[in-house]
């Protein structure tokens, strides 16, 4: 048989009355076999869901119904019939086989179970995650992430942005710091880098006027929690003649353009996760940096002094007055202290004490950091220097100042977290495919 004839349909495509006693093709995996003596029945499961093949024993060649009694679970196989309409299967129908093609037999026993009967450690189904993608838990995750994706795609390039890929090998920080991982680039050193920031502000000089970019970055910190990674997808927009109001409002209403996409188009998907969204209201509450500190002193032993940044607990405060005051899970934390701020976060001309910086939250973490960027190169180097950086590493950045550079906004936002947020997913590697942390390095 040709490869082009193992499949003609999903089995999420199959209307059992239009196609009602008509022959498919269907492939896929063997779920589940279930032998009853003088009846058989071999549910196959592919990227769509699940189809039960019937093999009756008084009216199914024997040569077949001993192959079918037979199949290894998680072999792939390519089954022909005829489709019946049958209210207790899967989808409404069942598949009459007349042909069944073992096209690869699994080896036994599996690695971990896949019917979701037998719940298996993080750990493990990480180091199969062959296995756990045949999960429909785990699949219903990764098809809304897909839909995220292409909501965001969909929305900025309806705005006007347009998509771009900035290098991940890099000769210096975006941000100065350690937090780095150093690689050998023929005969010297380079970096895996930890933004696209710099390369979005070049942009900037280029006359591009609106990107994004969604891609992977990379931080060298020795975190060992549910919410980081040492390589994340990261997704970034960079705008001219903008302000940080102007990006905070492009931002507000990607956020609920996403929810309303993934709640039409993967409504499936959010039933396995038995997750219930609703479209965040707009616009979200902004409070200032210094309204946040309030809100924790006034909940929490541990006092923060202005200056500092706001930890886990912190964040958990806050979120948690803002859900209870406004029902709503998301609201802005703006016009943060200067000195806590990357040097690229332009001050307040009346207060330089003050940036035009923000951070957009979630309820149970942050999601997004973003600010009116510095434009005017004479601020940038005093910036650079006055977080003890050199400006002579960042020479490459710094010429993109000095032939007119318009006023510009931007912000980044974790597709991870973004996802954790919306599924109400306890641990960051359970929405990336395969996660890389202080311990994983493989697969």
């Amino acid at each position: 048989m040709s490869l082009a004839n193992l499949r003609t349909h999903y089995t999420s495509q199959i209307d059992p009355q239009q196609l009602s006693d008509q022959k498919v093709t269907l492939a896929g995996w063997v779920h589940e076999v279930r032998d009853l003596g003088g009846i058989c029945f071999v549910v196959l499961r592919d990227r769509e869901g699940r189809a039960q093949v019937t093999l009756v024993k008084k009216k199914t060649d024997p040569e077949m119904l001993d192959t079918a009694r037979k199949l290894v679970r998680e072999s792939v196989v390519s089954i022909r019939g005829m489709i019946k309409p049958e209210s207790k299967a899967p989808n409404g129908y069942e598949l009459i086989p007349e042909e069944i093609i073992l096209l690869n037999e699994a080896q036994s026993p599996l690695p971990m179970d896949t019917t979701g009967k037998v719940e298996a450690e993080l750990d493990t189904r990480l180091d199969s995650r062959f296995i756990d993608l045949r999960r429909e838990r785990t699949t219903a995750i990764f098809r809304i992430r897909h839909e995220v994706l292409r909501a965001v795609r969909s929305f900025l390039t309806d705005r006007g942005f347009i998509e771009t890929s900035s290098p991940k090998v890099v000769a210096t920080a975006t941000e100065g710091g350690t937090s780095l991982f150093p690689i050998t680039y023929f005969d010297r050193e380079a970096f895996l880098n930890q933004s696209p920031q710099l390369f979005k502000q070049i942009l900037m000089s280029g006359g591009l006027d609106r990107v994004f970019e969604i891609g992977p970055i990379f931080r060298a910190e020795e975190h060992d929690t549910r919410r980081h990674l040492n390589e994340a997808t990261s997704i970034d927009i960079e705008a001219s003649f903008c302000d940080h109001f102007d990006v905070m409002e492009i931002l507000e209403n990607m956020v609920a353009y996403i929810y309303e996409q993934v709640i039409e188009n993967a409504s499936t998907s959010l039933a396995f996760l038995g997750a219930e969204l609703k479209v965040p209201k707009l616009p979200f509450l902004k409070l200032t940096y210094d309204e946040a500190i309030e809100i924790v002193n006034a909940s929490s032993d541990e006092m923060l002094n202005w200056g500092d940044d706001l930890g886990t607990m912190a964040e958990h405060i806050i979120g948690e007055h803002v859900y209870k005051e406004t029902g709503e899970s998301h609201y802005f934390i703006i016009d943060w202290p200067t000195e806590i701020k990357p040097f690229y976060a332009i001050p307040y001309e009346e207060n330089p004490l003050l940036s035009k910086a923000f951070d957009m939250m979630h309820r149970t973490m942050e999601l997004s950091s973003g600010a009116q960027r510095v434009h005017v190169p004479e601020m940038l180097i005093g910036r650079i220097e006055s977080q003890g950086l050199d400006p002579e590493g960042f020479e490459f950045y710094l010429k993109a100042f000095r032939y007119g550079m318009p006023p510009h906004a931007g912000w980044g936002i974790g597709c991870e977290r973004l996802v954790m947020s919306m599924l109400g997913v306890d641990n960051i590697r359970d929405v990336v495919l395969f996660p890389r942390d202080r311990r994983r390095l493989s697969p």
